[in-house]
């Protein structure tokens, strides 16, 4: 019994020091990823004589400010990219939704000849780099007149190979029983996707739509070869016109300013539905 008893010691022993070394490893690697995301913020907060006179950086600040944040609106026209990136964000991903939807409901419950040399010819686009679609999907959109407009700007991004395949791996998982009683009942495709499999899908679709709501803010490439007026720059492309026609490159406390108001409402989607997004990811990619 006695040495029972060690043994149970020892195993609580050893279990202590295992959670003990996980969970400080956990916070230094915390301490890590988060460290860019302080600097900036801090960095934000300093005056432009403060920054440049630290030949040392210094980890803290005695005299804060919120000038950088107001020259981030006035230096450029930031109000005006935070717009066009809502428009395009927005408008994106509801068209982008429509459009996966229904093709992931056409693969997942319809029976059409060649459905799977269909989809297989489908998932095969994931292997094309994107630098060759830019460059087609650049001259189509040249070519129909439509560099500079919204419409250039959203097209080329309403629908995306691997959300399709997501959100059709996780229809296939509602049971077939259900659509075989549904068309028994006289319910149409339609009303049964709508009124079965989107709620019962809910995860991996608000999955896919934050997903897509984070592609869409960060978007630069594509936004940036297409449009070259100012009045359709979005933020991340105002970025750069910041550094080059706002406050300059030296003025690193204001553009970190700018950078803070840009990255905060990714920081607030993401803290408020990471769970909504692992438990998405999870369903969508798991069988039974």
């Amino acid at each position: 019994m006695a040495s029972y008893e060690k043994i149970n010691r020892t195993a609580r022993r050893n279990e202590k020091t295992r959670l003990t070394i996980t969970y400080i490893l956990l916070v230094i690697w915390g301490l890590v990823v988060l460290f860019p995301f302080y600097w900036m913020l801090l960095t934000s907060v300093k005056t432009y004589s403060s920054y440049n006179s630290e030949y040392v950086p210094k980890l803290y600040t005695l005299s804060p400010t919120l000038q950088n944040y107001k020259d981030a609106f006035t230096a450029v026209s930031l109000g005006r990219y935070f717009l066009n990136t809502l428009i395009f964000t927005v408008v994106t991903t509801g068209l982008m939704l429509a459009v996966i939807v229904l093709a992931a409901y056409a693969f997942a419950r319809l029976n059409f000849r060649g459905k799977n040399l269909t989809f297989t010819l489908f998932l095969s686009l994931m292997m094309i780099p994107n630098e060759l679609v830019f460059i087609t999907n650049f001259v189509t959109i040249t070519n129909w007149g439509l560099r500079n407009t919204y419409l250039g700007l959203i097209l080329p991004s309403v629908t995306s190979v691997f959300y399709i395949y997501l959100l059709k791996e996780n229809f296939e998982q509602v049971p077939d029983e259900l659509y075989k009683a549904a068309k028994v009942d006289g319910t149409s495709d339609l009303k049964y996707l709508f009124r079965v499999m989107l709620p019962i899908c809910r995860p991996t679709v608000v999955t896919v739509t934050i997903l897509k709501v984070i592609e869409c803010w960060n978007s630069y490439v594509w936004p940036r070869l297409i449009t070259d007026d100012e009045k359709y720059f979005l933020v991340s492309n105002g970025i750069q016109e910041i550094r080059e026609n706002g406050f300059g490159r030296e003025n690193i406390p204001a553009m970190m300013a700018a950078v803070v108001v840009i990255s905060v409402p990714l920081m607030v989607l993401f803290l408020v539905f990471h769970k909504k997004i692992m438990e998405g990811v999870s369903r969508g990619g798991t069988k039974g």
